[in-house]
């Protein structure tokens, strides 16, 4: 399976030492904007060919298939050249700019008969999995509702960011929104299924922004802090917190309330804890068997990835669509619940979803 990957950031991160875990696997490209950061990548991980043109990339090379973790706002365009290049596609959340770039990234990897996926590798943490194992084998009984709160202080000093970096810029597809919020409603529609209705707003907390270096100034328009409501089809209510501009991180958390009893996961320490009615939490959180092979960047969202890599190699030879994992499907789907949120905070009102 030869393989391109355009972006190298991630990529040192997570895919390069991911992929040496995954059986015929061979990177033999990768692309960034700039060349030299391409170059690094490429020499760390004795990948032959480097590039600062990824259509470049794509039209040097017959691959198997791409992997793309750049900016939002070249996902589709992106995803549908490596795809009419007869590559499969691995791309990185959030999906794209929009439901409807997320649906041409869909119909044209289904008329092509491409294999696709989306970068959600906590479906493929243990302890997500054992979440959801929980609540399919009814230990909590009837979910009714479910808390989820993510605060970190990354951008609560004006001063914290480079100029121009583009997790800021709403016209690059920025925003903790569709850099933490895609993760959290892929996990809740795998848990619990679609999304029927959605409360939200998205707000710019501190625009007015310093490069961290220089002490120029610049303005930030990309949401910096969310807050929705979501009404579950399956019948849960949630709520979702997600703020990077408190002046003290605290732990991700998601607490799952049931007729029968409570779940609650931690990402700090990765600690799950679980409790019948009437009786004390227990933890109950399992240890990753991937976090132990050589060469893996440590947390949980570099160590995932060697499950959604070796998935999707899986899915590639033996020409079948994932059987784990999120695919553009799910891609799409997420993103209609997103485009809801931004939908629902710019009109004030519950926006419906079919």
């Amino acid at each position: 399976m030869k393989v391109g990957i355009i972006g190298a950031s991630f990529a040192k991160a997570a895919y390069l030492p991911a992929l040496r875990h995954v059986e015929g696997a061979e990177v033999v490209a990768i692309a960034s904007a700039r060349l030299s950061s391409a170059q690094a990548a490429a020499a760390a991980f004795g990948v032959p060919h480097a590039y600062d043109d990824w259509r470049h990339m794509l039209n040097s090379h017959h691959l198997d298939l791409v992997c793309i973790a750049t900016p939002t706002v070249t996902h589709a365009e992106m995803t549908i050249a490596a795809l009419d290049a007869g590559a499969h596609v691995l791309c990185e959340k959030p999906t794209a700019m929009n439901a409807a770039e997320a649906k041409a990234m869909l119909d044209k990897a289904e008329a092509l008969g491409r294999v696709h996926m989306i970068d959600h590798e906590l479906r493929f943490n243990p302890n997500r999995r054992k979440v959801k194992a929980l609540i399919d084998g009814g230990a909590i009984g009837t979910v009714r509702h479910v808390a989820v709160s993510n605060i970190v202080s990354a951008y609560g000093d004006p001063a914290s960011r480079a100029k121009g970096d583009w997790w800021s810029l709403a016209s690059q597809g920025g925003g903790r929104l569709g850099a933490n919020g895609s993760h959290q409603v892929d996990l809740l529609r795998w848990w619990f299924g679609e999304v029927a209705a959605v409360d939200g707003i998205v707000r710019t907390m501190v625009p007015d922004r310093l490069d961290k270096t220089t002490g120029e100034p610049w303005t930030a328009d990309a949401d910096d802090f969310t807050s929705f409501n979501l009404e579950m089809a399956s019948g849960p209510l949630v709520q979702v917190v997600i703020s990077a501009v408190a002046r003290h991180s605290l732990d991700n958390t998601t607490q799952i309330f049931g007729s029968e009893g409570t779940i609650m996961l931690h990402n700090t320490g990765e600690k799950l804890l679980f409790a019948k009615a009437g009786e004390s939490f227990q933890e109950v959180q399992v240890e990753d068997p991937n976090a132990s092979l050589p060469g893996l960047n440590p947390g949980i969202w570099n160590v995932s990835v060697v499950g959604v890599m070796r998935e999707l190699a899986a899915a590639i030879r033996e020409k079948r669509q994932p059987h784990e994992g999120a695919t553009f499907w799910d891609g799409w789907r997420n993103q209609l619940v997103l485009d809801a949120v931004v939908e629902s905070s710019r009109e004030r009102r519950w926006v419906a979803l079919g």
